[in-house]
């Protein structure tokens, strides 16, 4: 089973460009599911659709979460369907098998006020300049730009430089779109990089090799990670007075959007911005702003409290 596991991701990486998050996820619940058969003897190959239908009802048992026990379906529907078209089984047990769907809840998202607390927090708060300048670009290039964390990290250098008016950004599947930068933005980043390369130039003259990222760091990867970066926004919110609970690198994406949307930029726009496939994986920033529309009545109009 650890074969058809392996062969499937690297089809995965090779034809649809599946960014490695993604990889690690059917991963992991792909070695779930091969557990779990292994436990009662159908492998792979001579699992049924009953077997498929008995592992989601353990899924269920286990008090996963609703989006956890689709994504794992899909995994499983996935695997079964790329083993079909590579001839390793005469059909796919789960291609009629309908899951536990997606709960569409609306994204948390943060007031103007908040994200200006959280830009003044990282503006202020750090052990030393140099971190507080990096903290600041950070905090500007993704409420300026909307981008998802991983691409953040992962920004080269050389696409920052020269004082850009338009950002190009590598995004899920290896797909580039150019998102424009704010002024604010902008001079965080000249300022960030001007110390940025004063650091790696240091670093260079000690034997260590020059870094390729706009925001280095010493660790494998080479870039600062998404996990540190998380813990980091958490430090910035308790110092801004914001509630950390509220606060994620995916809550300061959903404010760009919805704040745009707010002051009437168009939806299409919003689309290509935050790089989704489909207008409607962008429609549900409409459902933010009417359930908040909803709120300021209920909260200030005179006939409410009645």
């Amino acid at each position: 089973m650890s074969r058809w596991i392996e062969t499937f991701l690297d089809a995965q990486a090779a034809e649809l460009d599946a960014s490695e998050n993604t990889l690690l996820a059917y991963g992991r619940d792909l070695i779930d599911f091969a557990a779990w058969l292994n436990d009662r003897g159908p492998s792979f190959e001579t699992a049924s659709r009953a077997d498929v239908e008995d592992y989601l009802i353990h899924c269920d048992d286990q008090g996963l979460a609703q989006s956890t026990r689709a994504r794992r379906l899909s995994a499983v529907k996935q695997l079964y369907r790329f083993a079909y078209e590579e001839g390793w089984r005469e059909g796919n047990p789960a291609i009629q098998i309908k899951g536990p769907g997606r709960k569409k809840s609306l994204p948390k998202t943060l007031s103007v006020e908040e994200v200006d607390r959280l830009l003044g927090a990282a503006q202020t708060s750090a052990r030393s300049q140099e971190d507080r300048l990096r903290n600041t670009c950070l905090m500007e290039l993704l409420y300026a730009t909307g981008m998802r964390v991983t691409e953040l990290v992962t920004l080269p250098v050389s696409a920052a430089r020269g004082d850009p008016r338009m950002l190009l950004v590598r995004g899920k599947g290896g797909k580039e779109r150019m998102v424009p930068l704010a002024a604010s933005a902008r001079d965080a980043v000249a300022v960030w990089i001007e110390t940025r390369d004063e650091m790696d130039a240091a670093a260079q003259s000690k034997g260590k090799p020059a870094s390729k990222f706009l925001f280095p760091s010493r660790g494998k990867s080479g870039h600062l990670t998404r996990h540190r970066f998380y813990m980091l926004i958490k430090e910035l919110a308790v110092t801004g007075g914001v509630d950390p609970s509220k606060v994620t690198p995916h809550t300061l994406r959903h404010a760009f959007a919805t704040h745009l949307l707010a002051n009437g930029a168009d939806l299409r726009a919003i689309q290509t911005l935050l790089g989704h496939a489909d207008i409607s994986t962008t429609e549900i920033y409409t459902h933010v702003l009417d359930e908040r529309l909803k709120e300021l009545v209920m909260e200030h109009h005179p006939l409410a409290n009645g």
